[in-house]
């Protein structure tokens, strides 16, 4: 086996000594996306984070690296830095780092003695909202970088690219990104860490990310409640007409979506690597969730489980309004009920086309001609990874060998990284290294979120292999 280029016992030292108190700080800073909080400027919430970040960051970079918080006008901060090649390195083409700062919202049923704003170390696990999804990113990055250095090891230009707006669709980087134009030469590697693993036992490498659509249905059939026992039965009910207009997209009883033009045709490499995760992974592919009672997965069948999961659209609701709570609804005949939905879209679906077709057969002929609308609040490209070249495949598998003492293993994502395909639209031939901490049980965006300790050193570690690998397969000028 080959030598660890980064002992994981150092690696270890430098999380347990310089990274967990101040990734502890950033957990309790309750900086909301955007799309969560339309008033985050004036709370100053991510503008605590990312000063946060960045003095972190000073502090621990490489020598003479250059670091900022770039502001553009309305528009969420990005926190860039860059560390600037070795002499013989010159001629590499840059690396690219890429994390999030910003966070979900709260969200409810945390464990006792557990909250979103409330680090908590507990056997090995570091929970809170941010920690793994993404606040650890920055940290890990840096992390890489600086062991590689004080190892001896020479760096290429390597650009860190910390944005605050993920979580809303990162509706602000492309502004950051265009602004910054004239610094970004075309990377080599893009590393991004803000993906899943399916266990924590291996290296995991994402091949693909879903899209995701996200909109709001609005049915009106009354100006205001009127009593139901004396509508019942001539006014048509909100939640029915609701109904009827999502038999439309999905079937019901199986949870197909039935829209034509919302399928793909799946890479017969992609169908390869599920069949070899569905062999590694097994019932964990279900298992990893909290199920209540005696409820089923769709699938029973892990290849089929996740063919559903990264390859094929899906539909939840995660929203409503005009349904009041139960102790407070009366015997009324609401008179408007509005639901947001959020379609995931297959990796290589083109956004825009899926909520054209989803807008014309929400729209079309209403039951009872009822007063409806359909908004569309965003359509997020998915990705699609390209060949793997063979330098990274072999540094994927020796890292994870070396610090996991297990192969590598790759499978695509059901979540969605917009910043993926608008970094594959600029730099088709890139190379890309997507991994990330949530495994099972980590539950982001959802209550008792936590980042696994031991996996993440080991990933640190193994993104530091990664980077000395891109520097040994670099042809010498």
């Amino acid at each position: 086996m080959t030598t660890p280029v980064i002992p994981l016992a150092r690696t270890e030292s430098f999380w347990n000594g310089e990274i967990l108190p101040t990734l502890m700080d950033y957990i309790r800073i309750p900086n909301q996306s955007p799309a969560f909080d339309p008033d985050w400027k004036r709370r100053g919430a991510m503008d605590q984070a990312i000063r946060l970040a960045s003095e972190w960051c000073r502090a621990h970079l490489p020598p003479h690296a250059r670091l900022e918080i770039r502001e553009l006008a309305g528009r969420t901060p990005l926190l860039y830095f860059e560390v600037p090649p070795d002499p013989s390195l010159a001629h590499l083409p840059p690396l690219f780092m890429y994390g999030h700062l910003d966070k979900q919202p709260p969200f409810e049923g945390w464990r006792e003695g557990l909250g979103a704003w409330t680090p908590v170390l507990d056997q090995g696990r570091l929970y809170g909202r941010g920690g793994a999804d993404d606040g650890y990113a920055v940290f890990a990055s840096v992390a890489a970088l600086r062991l590689l250095t004080d190892m001896g090891r020479p760096l290429p230009r390597s650009i860190g690219l910390i944005e605050c707006s993920e979580e809303s669709g990162s509706i602000d980087l492309a502004a950051h990104l265009d602004a910054l134009q004239s610094r970004l030469d075309r990377p080599g590697l893009i590393v991004c860490l803000d993906a899943e693993c399916g266990d924590y036992a291996h290296l995991w490498q994402t091949t693909s990310l879903r899209g995701n659509l996200i909109g709001e249905l609005r049915v009106q059939v009354l100006s205001e409640g009127v009593h139901s026992g004396a509508a019942g039965g001539i006014v048509p009910s909100t939640f029915q007409i609701l109904r009827a207009l999502l038999d439309r997209i999905e079937n019901a009883a199986t949870g197909e979506i039935t829209l034509a033009g919302l399928a793909v045709a799946i890479p017969s490499a992609r169908k390869q690597e599920m069949r070899e995760t569905a062999s590694a992974l097994g019932d964990l592919v279900w298992e990893k969730f909290p199920w209540a009672g005696s409820t089923q997965p769709r699938f029973r069948h892990p290849e089929e489980a996740l063919l559903a999961n990264t390859w094929r659209a899906a539909l939840e609701i995660t929203g409503a309004e005009g349904l009041p709570s139960i102790q407070g609804g009366g015997n009324v005949l609401r008179p408007m009920t509005a639901i947001k939905l959020s379609l995931r879209l297959p990796p290589t679906l083109e956004p825009n086309s899926a909520a054209q077709a989803i807008e014309a057969v929400l729209s079309a002929d209403a039951p009872f001609q009822a007063q409806t609308s359909f908004i569309v609040h965003s359509a997020m490209s998915g990705w699609n990874a390209p060949e793997t070249a063979s330098w990274l495949a072999t540094a994927l598998q020796q890292a994870s060998l070396a610090h996991f003492d297990a192969p590598a293993l790759s499978m695509g994502t059901g979540g969605s990284i917009p910043f993926m395909q608008m970094l594959a639209d600029r730099y088709p031939s890139t190379q890309y290294f997507v991994t990330g901490v949530l495994g099972p049980s980590a539950n982001a965006h959802g209550p008792n979120e936590f980042l696994d300790l031991k996996t993440v050193t080991r990933l640190t570690a193994c993104l530091g292999e990664v980077i000395a690998a891109y520097v040994g397969a670099a042809p010498r000028s």
